[in-house]
């Protein structure tokens, strides 16, 4: 049983609910970090695994870190080293996971997603939101920086202006605000987000899961090597795409025009 996560999947769809509305889905100060990485790391080793949905319980997505956890910074006798460990060995292992996670993700952003909980979307490879949602890089408010990979994340999402205009000021911004710079694909109503992912995942999983890895994997290589190096990377997985009996079996259902039946 677990307590952050509620976990639940439909065929090859594995949906993660943040399931602490109490504490608007507060991402520290709980168990989040541990579960979320178990999630990742248990998703990660099912094959069978094809698109998973995240999304928060509740009308939050996520705040972040919880601010009254963080009051315990000023007690006496703790020092720079240890919060910088506890960063280290805590919240940041969220970003690690979730980036060398394999299979994609969907955000749905239910509500606001502030802070920490801003980053965790930009984790996921796709973002759709309620008309609700709103979005808030809030660091500089309560005193910190974006201590969750936030500063690398944000903005590969909106481009180095815009993340530096949210990061700066802290203000948020609408759903449709996030809409025209990019950072989620579309709005949608409240009632329907969850069926709107749902239907995105479905025709993602409905491609075969080795090559929606490897597909993954060259968008994620992409962001920091040369295009050379891409290149060679992907003639690497293509030979293997080319082998595998999921590409054989789409190329005689072209032929025999049906649809395919993956493995």
């Amino acid at each position: 049983m677990t307590d952050f996560l509620r976990i639940s999947r439909d065929g090859a769809i594995v949906t993660w609910t943040m399931n602490h509305p109490a504490t608007r889905n507060a991402l520290t100060g709980n168990t989040a970090v541990a579960e979320i990485v178990a999630a990742a790391a248990t998703a990660a080793a099912d094959r069978s695994v094809r698109a998973i949905i995240l999304t928060g319980a509740g009308p939050v997505f996520s705040s972040g870190g919880n601010v009254k956890d963080m009051a315990r910074f000023a007690e006496p006798g703790l020092d720079a080293d240890a919060v910088r460990n506890e960063y280290r060995h805590g919240i940041q292992r969220i970003p690690r996971a979730m980036w060398a996670l394999d299979v994609p993700v969907i955000a749905a952003v239910n509500g606001p997603a502030i802070g920490a909980g801003l980053d965790l979307a930009c984790m996921c490879d796709m973002r759709i939101a309620s008309e609700s949602a709103t979005f808030a890089e809030s660091f500089v408010r309560v005193g910190i920086v974006p201590g969750d990979g936030g500063a690398w994340l944000l903005p590969r999402a909106v481009g180095a202006a815009k993340a530096a205009e949210m990061a700066f000021t802290g203000d948020p911004i609408s759903a449709a605000e996030a809409l025209a710079c990019g950072l989620i694909s579309r709005v949608v109503p409240a009632d329907s987000l969850l069926e709107e992912a749902q239907a995105l995942a479905a025709r993602i999983a409905r491609n075969p899961s080795g090559i929606l890895r490897m597909t993954k994997r060259l968008l994620r290589e992409a962001v920091h090597n040369t295009l050379d190096s891409v290149l060679e990377t992907s003639a690497a997985y293509q030979s293997l795409a080319h082998m595998s009996a999921d590409h054989h079996e789409a190329v005689r259902a072209f032929i025999e025009k049906r649809p395919p039946k993956f493995s």
